[in-house]
């Protein structure tokens, strides 16, 4: 549509909560388009995202110095300078296996001397098996979540939410160092000595929780995972005020088009929280004849990173 002639600053994609378009984040940042987001952080710049990002970046280079330092201040009474003089040493090992000799025989003793070795274990069990990269995340992931409720109790079930589908991503690349590159790419938006990287009169295309989107309007609007399961959540299914609390935000979600709106569901993506395969549209709008909304179906071309 930006080919078309339609400014990226009069689009937009909603969605109900804010780690759905995480996908989409990263898709945009692959293919150079800015994109500014409302309600919410952009993906790469969640702290429980990096600290598990720093876990992978060890994993891959276990001379990563700035991981290091990140990874080992998660550990509980475990302070800076510690943090310091341990990433010192960890920033010359020859391998992974160093590492985590040089983690199990920390001469001090602490009550931070259990975390190192389980942090070793950690490193030592995903350096030796071949695991694909959504299982590496997976046990990455398990590994911090306990710390995640101790850092961040007061929102821990949003952050773990993030992180959960962080791993369902993570279960569409072929290798780690291909998931790596592509978190390490910096946004479009961002400015490179001084020189927008977006034409400022077009303007960026807009993420948007919809409740940050009430009160605004776009000549195209996209609704992303409009899926049962997810938009109603599961959670609220059984409630019929929740229910209704849902329609009324796809409401708001639809109103925002002045012209094209498009609303999409994947064909099948698996909730690892619920064990559930969600595949279904939306009841709000399943059943909707094709002239309310034509029916279009994107096939993949089997390609895959």
């Amino acid at each position: 549509m930006r080919e078309e002639g339609v400014p990226l600053g009069e689009m937009a994609v909603l969605f109900r909560s804010s780690f759905h378009s995480f996908d989409l984040e990263l898709e945009l940042q692959r293919a150079d388009i800015p994109f500014v987001k409302r309600g919410g952080f952009k993906f790469i710049e969640t702290a429980h995202v990096k600290d598990v990002l720093a876990h992978l970046r060890v994993l891959a280079n276990p001379r990563d110095a700035v991981s290091w330092h990140r990874v080992l201040l998660l550990l509980d009474g475990l302070g800076p300078k510690t943090a310091e003089d341990l990433t010192a040493q960890l920033a010359t090992v020859a391998s992974l296996n160093d590492a985590t000799e040089r983690l199990l025989a920390y001469p001090r003793r602490a009550q931070y001397t259990k975390d190192l070795a389980r942090l070793a274990a950690l490193l030592g069990e995903l350096g030796a098996e071949e695991l694909p990269p959504g299982e590496k995340v997976a046990r990455v992931v398990g590994f911090y979540t306990p710390m995640l409720r101790h850092i961040h109790p007061e929102d821990f079930p949003k952050r773990e939410k993030d992180l959960e589908h962080f791993v369902t991503i993570a279960g569409r690349y072929r290798s780690l160092a291909s998931l790596l590159t592509d978190m390490a790419l910096e946004p479009p938006t961002d400015s490179v000595g001084d020189v927008l990287a977006a034409d400022v009169e077009e303007g960026l295309l807009t993420l948007s929780t919809i409740h940050s989107a009430k009160g605004l309007e776009w000549d195209t609007v996209f609704v992303i995972w409009m899926v049962d399961g997810r938009f109603p959540s599961f959670h609220n299914v059984h409630d019929d005020e929740e229910t209704e609390e849902e329609r009324r935000l796809l409401y708001v979600s639809v109103t925002r088009a002045k012209e094209r709106l498009y609303l999409t569901y994947p064909i099948d993506i698996y909730d690892r929280s619920s064990g559930m395969v969600l595949g279904r549209p939306s009841r709000f709008v399943e059943g909707l004849p094709g002239s309310v909304l034509r029916p279009v179906q994107v096939v993949d071309d089997g390609g895959m990173r």
